[in-house]
């Protein structure tokens, strides 16, 4: 049975990506009174950096090598080179329309200099995919997925490589991801100001109190189990479900640790670190160990329950106590084009996890 390729949904996520960082804040569009293409005629930047330079090249090589690698996995008949062009008339087309949008946004700026480093560096990804095709690296990768997961596991290996990227934004319990309900009851209260709906929102009592240290070391364990069963439940022997849990964990640590380091300094890289984080982090561990046997269906069925708990625990805790800073540090400078989508695959992880393996179990029973 052939696999179907994660290459071409990782595809399409990191060109929304791009699309997200593009255009942000998607605010203020106006006609500024100039055709769209104009910036293709334009003179050499006066104002540039090598940071710059490097950001529009790297920022591509990604969408170069995924795009490249997808065009092989699900049309191999059409050979490195094809895969190559197509690669890059793909980067190029997407930088061309980020490029022009941006005529409409007042705070961006087009640039025919961004639209050629961006091709540049979808062509060095597609290269890149394309000599790892020549040395072998794309079948021997075939064969190893093949004798690790299962053939239908795409959607599980998706949401395993988003789930680091989804832990950058800080939250306001390591490991939280999916706090949405205190955001989504303003958000809902502000949309019904000034109507007679806004009544019938549910108002609640109480004011949402920080978790107490036991709490909060069952959620970080059950927000690092999810992704350990999510991985059990695509794995195909123990040995493996073993090296998958102590990879995913150490991706979760690496990541919390990423995030505190960009969000408040290097020096506090460590700092999310406390008491109640090590002993759920152990805890994962330990129940992650016992469960390297479990069938399938049993890892699927504790997932759906550990997302269910882990979710209803965090959302009756209030946000970070230094969300404001937090927010506030990944919107200047650098940050500003993927604090948002690193935030909004926080909040939408676990929901898109949840779907996956009630989709999987549920075709299963009726394959039964």
């Amino acid at each position: 049975m052939r696999h179907k390729s994660a290459a071409l949904p990782l595809t399409l996520a990191y060109a929304a990506l791009i699309v997200y960082a593009s255009l942000y804040p998607f605010a203020d569009w106006r006609d500024q009174g100039i055709a769209p293409w104009a910036y293709l005629t334009a003179a050499w930047p006066k104002y540039w950096t090598g940071f710059d330079f490097g950001i529009n090249v790297a920022g591509y090589v990604p969408l170069g090598f995924l795009a490249a690698l997808a065009v092989l996995r699900t049309r191999p008949q059409a050979g490195v080179w094809q895969a190559v062009l197509r690669a890059t008339l793909i980067g190029g087309a997407i930088s061309f329309a980020m490029e022009t949008l941006q005529s409409y946004l007042p705070v961006r700026i087009p640039s025919n200099v961004d639209l050629g480093l961006n091709t540049v560096g979808a062509l060095a990804g597609a290269v890149l995919a394309a000599a790892l095709e020549r040395l072998g690296a794309v079948a021997h990768w075939t064969r190893v997925r093949a004798q690790w997961f299962v053939d239908d596991a795409r959607g599980g290996l998706v949401l395993l490589a988003l789930w680091p990227i989804a832990l950058l934004f800080p939250a306001a319990v390591t490991f939280g991801l999916g706090q949405v309900f205190e955001r989504l009851e303003t958000a809902i209260a502000e949309w019904l100001l000034d109507t007679p709906f806004l009544e019938w929102l549910p108002l609640r009592e109480f004011e949402l109190e920080p978790l107490v240290p036991g709490v909060e070391m069952l959620c970080v364990l059950l927000g690092a189990l999810v992704p350990c069963l999510l991985a059990f439940t695509v794995a195909r022997s123990v040995a493996q479900r073993a090296v998958l849990l102590a990879l995913t964990l150490a991706a979760g640590i690496a990541a919390s640790a990423l995030s505190a380091a960009l969000s408040y300094g290097p020096e506090h890289a460590w700092a999310w670190l406390s008491m109640p984080v090590q002993f759920g982090i152990a805890g994962a561990l330990i129940v992650g160990v016992l469960l390297l046997g479990a069938r399938r269906r049993l890892c699927a069925a504790l997932l759906l329950m550990a997302l269910v708990v882990h979710l209803s625990l965090l959302n009756q805790a209030p946000e970070s106590a230094y969300f404001a800073q937090t927010l506030a540090n990944w919107e200047q400078g650098r940050f500003i084009r993927f604090h948002g989508l690193a935030q909004w695959l926080g909040w939408l992880w676990p929901f898109a996890t949840l779907g996956y393996v009630l989709t999987r179990v549920s075709r299963r029973s009726g394959q039964t």
